[in-house]
């Protein structure tokens, strides 16, 4: 708390109006956006990297925009930072009741999905549980969050078995769209087979955002070591014909393994 403390006066100097820093001082909520998501995605990359040290610099970048947010919004006279903490400590105890009160959940599913629920009776004034999901954010992300919110009030699959029927059904779409070459229907029945494999994804407790990401990183790794391979061949790498290439990949593949 005493680190807490200095970090908050800290901020509270950078934002003084006659000693503060020039730019720190000019800030506003709305232009600090976009360094506040390059920071999150930074703590993000730290975080599948495994880089722990990387973490603590980064979370602390991150816990920097959220004190001078709080800051920003203490000077309007809005809210400050004791009132930013009392009510996310008072959610997390509503939201607990499995914690704090004496009800029973079976597995971390089931507060998942408590949790929703609890969620959906305190925002009274929204029309749709599916409202409040930021649609910014990636659209791996958007349709699992979206897909939660709906499960949370009963539409959702059984079990996963009925995704996987689900699937093959978007494929069969999907080709019969390809074969009319309307581009507008093709669109259309891609975004449908990518909204299933998510619903897949969450059935299977995978998160699908992490999942593609890990996809991206290994595709890269493995994609730079063929380019390795070729850099000490005579033969180029647009020389080659696919299946020269991909027996170049089905090596790099097998050493990994």
């Amino acid at each position: 708390m005493e680190e807490f403390d200095k970090l908050v006066q800290i901020v509270a100097d950078l934002r003084n109006p006659e000693a503060g820093c020039p730019w720190d001082k000019i800030q506003t909520h709305k232009s600090l956006v976009p360094n506040f998501i390059e920071e999150l995605y930074e703590s993000i990359e730290a975080i599948e990297a495994g880089d722990m040290e990387d973490l603590r610099e980064e979370l602390g970048d991150l816990m920097l925009h959220i004190v001078m947010q709080s800051r920003i919004a203490e000077e309007a006279g809005n809210f400050k930072m004791g009132e930013v903490l009392q009510s996310i400590n008072e959610k997390l105890i509503r939201r607990h009741p499995h914690i704090y009160a004496d009800e029973q959940v079976e597995d971390a599913k089931g507060v998942k999905l408590n949790w929703e629920q609890i969620k959906l009776k305190e925002k009274t004034h929204r029309k749709s549980a599916l409202e409040g999901v930021p649609l910014g954010m990636p659209k791996l992300i958007v349709a699992q969050r979206m897909q939660e919110k709906a499960a949370a009030v009963g539409f959702d699959w059984d079990n996963h078995h009925q995704v996987f029927d689900k699937l093959s059904e978007e494929i069969a779409e999907l080709k019969e769209a390809i074969e009319e070459e309307d581009p507008v229907h093709i669109e259309e029945e891609l975004g449908d087979l990518l909204f299933t494999v998510v619903n897949l994804s969450r059935k299977l407790g995978i998160d699908a955002e992490m999942a593609l990401s890990g996809t991206n990183r290994k595709f890269e790794r493995r994609f730079m070591q063929v380019e390795e391979i070729y850099n000490g061949k005579k033969t180029k790498m647009h020389d080659s014909s696919l299946e020269q290439l991909d027996e170049v990949w089905k090596t790099v593949k097998d050493t990994e393994k």
